[in-house]
């Protein structure tokens, strides 16, 4: 605390002295803990959008000058140094690991890289065609049947172990959601393959030959999971720490972050991207979508551009854009006209004064979308691969709620503006 801002009640003359909290970086928040004791009032705030939710030293972001920080690390040298397992290592304990940590963390993970075969079942239930995300959210939810021994919310061993069986497990079951939507056979995990190959060799080999990526498709996967690891107190992470609050499995509050990370305007954005480039349909096409972009009486908007939260530029996008244009280098794919018209897309706009005067910049999403086409993943698993990448930062965040000492069940107050009192009136009476 450096300070404090007094609030008065105009109404009563009553003041109230709320202490103000500097973080590390960030603006500085008010604390209004007291103002109903003390005033009789609430705060309201429609989306939470200037309300911090709890006190974190994982994830810190400046939309304004475009920076995203893991444990104090920028995103841009763990992107360019670091591995996906890395990243996993550092949002769960806090420090990159040591030669000796790292590889006692990978071969933990390796002692849990199996699902009980029962769960294999799980998916006999979905139809082929049934959403992948669907099929995730039922799969994880199931996991909460499971593990009973190692379920003790109190126990940091208990909650370590159950961290490690999610970074293990999500792989497997994203895969085979995948296989089933084929109706190709699932393929066990390796433990002689490193994790993102391990997903690869579960989501494309086939009994009748071996499948082998390659590296820069390795590299741009890898790539891609790291930046989309943890983005600080968006809607899925907040829906996982509410529900961790009510002290819920901690696999079904992966479920419950799975499930708004399913809604349109949060996880879908990249799935929506290639979408989009699919309405376009021609090169020659873009002009016209373009000038539609523009139009503000016309409801079509260019996926992939501009960003809530990073209003000038996000960090992740420049990263992902030459691992991006590498890729699309060293592959063939058959939609490659598809791929064609988002690079003619993204040539244009970043030309076009329209967007630079907006700062409408391709984002994440957009590049994410374009290499997960380029490497074959179907359109409807994108967000699967977007709930992969992000359970590590969800489960990070439930263990540090966890082990907060003003843990408490979340609660949040409303404005009521239904109806005043009134009497019942019998059905014969109305």
């Amino acid at each position: 605390m450096s300070h404090t801002v007094t609030i008065t009640d105009n109404k009563t003359g009553k003041q109230l002295e709320c202490p103000v909290h500097e973080g590390t970086y960030g603006d500085p928040v008010i604390d209004t803990s007291a103002l109903n004791k003390e005033l009789g009032m609430f705060t309201i705030d429609p989306g939470f959008g200037i309300t911090a939710s709890c006190r974190s030293s994982i994830t810190y972001l400046d939309g304004e000058k475009g920076i995203l920080l893991h444990r104090g690390y920028p995103i841009e040298q763990l992107a360019g140094q670091s591995t996906y397992l890395e990243v996993c290592y550092l949002l769960l304990y806090g420090e990159l690991p040591t030669e000796t940590e790292y590889d006692q963390f990978r071969a933990e993970l390796n002692e849990r890289n199996m699902v009980h075969e029962h769960l294999e079942r799980f998916y006999s239930g979905y139809r082929y065609d049934a959403h992948p995300m669907a099929m995730m959210i039922g799969v994880t939810g199931a996991l909460s049947s499971y593990y009973h021994e190692a379920m003790d919310l109190d126990d940091p061993l208990d909650r370590d172990l159950t961290a490690k069986r999610i970074i293990a497990k999500m792989p497997i079951m994203a895969a085979h959601c995948y296989k089933h939507s084929v109706g190709h056979p699932f393929v066990y995990s390796r433990d002689d393959l490193a994790y993102v190959e391990n997903f690869l060799n579960m989501m494309f080999s086939v009994p009748m030959r071996d499948y082998e990526p390659s590296a820069i498709a390795v590299k741009a996967l890898d790539l891609m999971l790291i930046l989309h690891a943890d983005h600080e107190q968006n809607a899925s992470t907040s829906t996982v720490r509410l529900a961790g609050s009510a002290e819920a499995n901690p696999f079904a509050c992966i479920t419950a972050g799975i499930v708004t990370l399913w809604g349109r305007a949060h996880g879908g954005a990249n799935e929506a991207v290639l979408n989009m480039l699919g309405e376009i349909g021609d090169i020659k096409n873009i002009p016209q979508f373009i000038a539609r972009a523009k139009d503000k009486e016309d409801s079509f908007r260019l996926m992939g551009f501009g960003h809530r939260v990073y209003k000038n530029f996000d960090p992740r996008a420049i990263i992902i854009r030459k691992a991006c244009h590498d890729l699309l280098e060293a592959v063939d794919t058959v939609d490659q006209p598809l791929l064609d018209i988002a690079m003619a897309l993204e040539e244009i706009a970043l030309k076009d004064d329209y967007f630079i005067e907006r700062k409408l910049y391709p984002n994440v999403d957009f590049y994410s979308g374009i290499i997960l086409k380029a490497l074959g993943i179907p359109t409807s698993m994108y967000t699967v691969m977007f709930s992969l990448a992000r359970s590590v930062g969800w489960i990070s965040q439930w263990l540090e709620m966890m082990e907060d000492p003003d843990f408490r069940i979340g609660r949040p107050r409303q404005l009521y503006i239904g109806a005043e009192k009134r009497d019942y009136v019998p059905i014969d009476k109305r």
